[in-house]
Formats: structure tokens, C-alpha cells, sequence
């Protein structure tokens, strides 16, 4: 039986990311500044994959590529079998509304929307109606244990609270690929294991592809591959043969976590 996954790829086994020698070069005046220099990547359907590297390397130059909010100047992107490369700014908005998921490290919620009304904002492009949008969002933050903050605004929330908004608010369209920059950069220690261990659980129990940017590499011990970006180019591409469990140090949060409703009732 085919999975979410290769749905949006069309067969079985196949990558849901493919750059190759992709560029992209900013322009101030008649200087030219590389910021990804040629790369190629492949990344599987159902993959949890870290980008690492310092400041300046690239990684998020490169998110923003593979994430379809901005376009390389030479190369090709294909996501699933679709080819990203020569769509429009409206195709590339379409895309991303109905494809991928974000989560940022500020969080990027509305300051004076409802937790609710944050995670049922992307439904709006969509065209749902309200009635069904605030159905969807309050099924979404239940599942993700938030189901008694769902009429706080964020500054009532932790900041593990509202990163579990943020992440709520990705899924709730049910994208094949989930884009995080760094996600745990604006938690403490604790918090930030406990978001890792609800990504990981988001990844095993549903295959979502995730592609996660960070500096850090204890929180690259929690993903299958890290990819390391230098001056704009692959420098390392590695396997990790030993997984970091993230709910062995977690706190538990909502165990009966389900974010697409997968499991029988």
C-alpha cells in the first residue's frame, strides 16, 4: 500500500527533495555574493535530516530554496516529481501552501490571534470555510496536548507552548515535507528535547519528511543524517547509525499524540 509519502512522489523508495548544482548568488550593486554554491542533495521520502552549519554557511539560504520561498539562479529542484525550478512566484505560493509545512525560530505567531486562530490561519488560503478551519485546528492542538490553551494568545504561552503552536499550524494542512530553522534556538535545554522528541514522533508515526536547520550538534544526535554546509557548499553528508531517543530525556507531553488521525478509534 502506498504511504502519504510516496503519494506525493509517485512511487515507492523515491526522494521527496532532488537539488542539483543548485546556486543562488545576491547581488549588492556590481558585487556578487554566493550564498549556495552548487549544491546537490537528495533527501528519501520520510527522511529526518539535519542542516548544520555555522552562520553564514548557507543552510538557511538553502532551506529557502528547497522550501520554495525564494529561487535558485541555476540548477534544478525537484520536489517529488514535481520540478520547482521555473515556477512562477504564485506556483511557488501554491506549493508551499499545499506541500510544505514551516517552523521558525520565533515562532511567527500573530500576537493578537488565539492559539486556535493561529494553527487555522493556512486553512484560510486555502478556501475553507471557518466553521470547518476551527474544526481542523482544535482537533490539531488536542492532539498535540494544547487542547485547555487553545483561547490563549502567545504571550500566555511558554515558549515550548507556542513552538507546539507553531508546529501545529505547519501540519494542519497536511504537508509531505515539514521545513524547521531552527526550532529549539529560542528554548532552554529541557524544552527544546521535549520539541525534538515530539518531531521525532511526528516523523516515525506518520512519515513526514522532516528537514531540520540548526548549529547545534546535540540536536543533530536526534535525526537520522546530517548534512553540513561550509561557504555555501556540502562539506559533509553523514548517516547516523545511533539515533539520540529525544523521549528518554523529555518530559512526557500528550501521548496520545496523532497529528493526521492515523490510529483506529
Amino acid at each position: 500500500m502506498m504511504s502519504r509519502q510516496d503519494a506525493v512522489t509517485g512511487r515507492k523508495g523515491s526522494n521527496m527533495i532532488e537539488a542539483r548544482d543548485l546556486w543562488k548568488i545576491y547581488r549588492i550593486g556590481e558585487i556578487e555574493i554566493p550564498a549556495v554554491r552548487g549544491v546537490s542533495l537528495s533527501i528519501p521520502a520520510g527522511q529526518f535530516v539535519t542542516i548544520m552549519g555555522p552562520s553564514g554557511s548557507g543552510k538557511s539560504t538553502f532551506m529557502h530554496l528547497i522550501g520554495c520561498l525564494d529561487r535558485c539562479d541555476r540548477g534544478q529542484y525537484f520536489l517529488g516529481d514535481s520540478e520547482i525550478t521555473g515556477l512562477s512566484r504564485n506556483a511557488r505560493a501554491q506549493v508551499r501552501n499545499r506541500k510544505i509545512g514551516f517552523v521558525f525560530q520565533n515562532f511567527n505567531l500573530l500576537a493578537r490571534t488565539t492559539a486556535i486562530d493561529n494553527v487555522a490561519l493556512p486553512l484560510a488560503y486555502q478556501g475553507l470555510g471557518r466553521r470547518d478551519r476551527r474544526r481542523r485546528a482544535v482537533e490539531m492542538l488536542e492532539r498535540l496536548g494544547l487542547g485547555d490553551r487553545m483561547l490563549h494568545h502567545p504571550n500566555q504561552l511558554s515558549g515550548g507552548q507556542q513552538q507546539r503552536v507553531a508546529i501545529a499550524r505547519a501540519l494542519i494542512t497536511e504537508p509531505f515535507l515539514l521545513l524547521a530553522d531552527e526550532p529549539t534556538g529560542n528554548l532552554d535545554s529541557r524544552t527544546g528535547v521535549e520539541i525534538m522528541a515530539l518531531l521525532q514522533k511526528l516523523n516515525r508515526e506518520t512519515g513526514l519528511t522532516i528537514v531540520l536547520v540548526t548549529h547545534e550538534a546535540n540536536i543533530a544526535a536526534f535525526t537520522e543524517r546530517a548534512v553540513t554546509f561550509q561557504d555555501g557548499r556540502v562539506t559533509s553528508d553523514i548517516l547516523n547509525e545511533n539515533v539520540r531517543e529525544a523521549s528518554a530525556s523529555a518530559k512526557p507531553f500528550d501521548q496520545s499524540y496523532d497529528p493526521f488521525g492515523t490510529r483506529s478509534h
